[in-house]
C-alpha cells in the first residue's frame, strides 16, 4: 500500500506519515491518518493485492522487465498514443484535471519502483499511462532532491553541447540505447494556477527532462539515436551500463 499527497502548486510527495501496518490472526490491516493537512492537499491511497500463499500468482508470466512495467499500468510500444502529441492543459480553468492526471502518474511511480530500483533517476509521461494530455514526473538522481513536476512544458533553450549516454524507456523497458542530448535546458512549464516559470535542468536531470517532453511530442528515444545504432538487450547493458557522468 502507498499513497502521495499533491499541493494546490502541483507538488507531488510520498506521504510524510507512514502507513501503519497490523496483523490480526490472518488479516493484515493498513492504516493512515493526518491531524494537520495542509490547506488544498490532496491524497491519494493505492495498494496491490498479493496471491496468498498456495495460490496461483495472478500475473505469473512476468519473466521480462516490459512485462513488469506493462502489469504496473505503463502503456507499451506500438500503443498509438506514444505516437500522439499530448493536449496542454488549459490553466488555472482546468487545475482540477492537472491534479489528476499527477495524482495518476504519482501512484504509478510507485507501482513501478515495486519492480525495479533506478540509480538514475526516473521519469514518466502522461501518455505513458493512457492520458494524452501535457504532464510529466521526473524523480531526479539525488535522493534528497524533490520531484519535478512538468505541466505543458515547453524548451527553451537548450546547450549546444552535447553528451551522449545510455537511456531506457518503461514503454520498452528490456533494452537500452545510447541517444545523445543537451547537457543543459532552460524549459517552460505552468503551474496550477497558471503562472509561467522557466527552470534550468544541468546534466542528468536534463537528460531525464528532455526524455519525458519527447513523450509528450509522440517521440520515443530511439528517434534521437544516431544513425546505424540500435539499442542494446537489457542483459547485455547490465554489463556495460555506467552512471551518467558529468563531461
Amino acid at each position: 500500500m502507498w499513497g502521495t499527497e499533491t499541493s494546490t502548486t502541483a507538488e507531488a510527495v510520498p506521504l510524510h506519515d507512514p502507513i501503519t501496518r497490523t496483523q490480526r490472526a490472518d488479516e493484515t490491516l493498513f492504516a493512515w491518518g493526518t491531524a494537520d493537512p495542509p490547506m488544498g492537499a490532496r491524497y491519494r491511497l493505492e495498494w496491490r493485492f498479493r496471491a496468498r500463499p498456495g495460490e496461483t500468482d495472478a500475473a505469473p508470466s512476468l519473466r521480462t522487465s516490459s512485462d513488469r512495467m506493462k502489469a504496473a499500468g505503463i502503456v507499451q510500444a506500438g500503443d498509438a498514443i506514444l505516437a500522439a502529441v499530448a493536449e496542454p492543459f488549459d490553466l488555472p480553468e482546468q487545475a482540477e484535471a492537472a491534479s489528476e492526471v499527477i495524482d495518476a502518474l504519482f501512484a504509478a511511480l510507485q507501482r513501478v519502483r515495486e519492480h525495479h530500483v533506478f540509480g538514475k533517476g526516473m521519469g514518466l509521461a502522461a501518455p505513458q499511462v493512457g492520458i494524452g494530455r501535457a504532464a510529466a514526473i521526473v524523480i531526479p538522481p539525488d535522493p534528497d532532491a524533490d520531484p519535478v513536476v512538468l505541466l505543458n512544458p515547453r524548451i527553451t533553450d537548450a546547450c549546444a553541447e552535447t553528451d551522449e549516454q545510455y537511456e531506457g524507456c518503461l514503454s520498452f523497458f528490456d533494452v537500452r540505447g545510447m541517444a545523445p542530448r543537451p547537457l543543459t535546458l532552460e524549459v517552460e512549464h505552468t503551474t496550477l494556477d497558471g503562472q509561467r516559470k522557466i527552470t534550468a535542468f544541468p546534466y542528468g536531470l536534463a537528460r531525464l527532462v528532455a526524455h519525458e517532453i519527447d513523450h509528450l511530442a509522440g517521440r520515443l528515444y530511439t528517434s534521437r539515436m544516431r544513425k546505424g545504432v540500435t539499442p542494446i538487450p537489457v542483459e547485455e547493458y547490465r554489463g556495460i551500463g555506467q552512471p551518467w557522468r558529468r563531461p
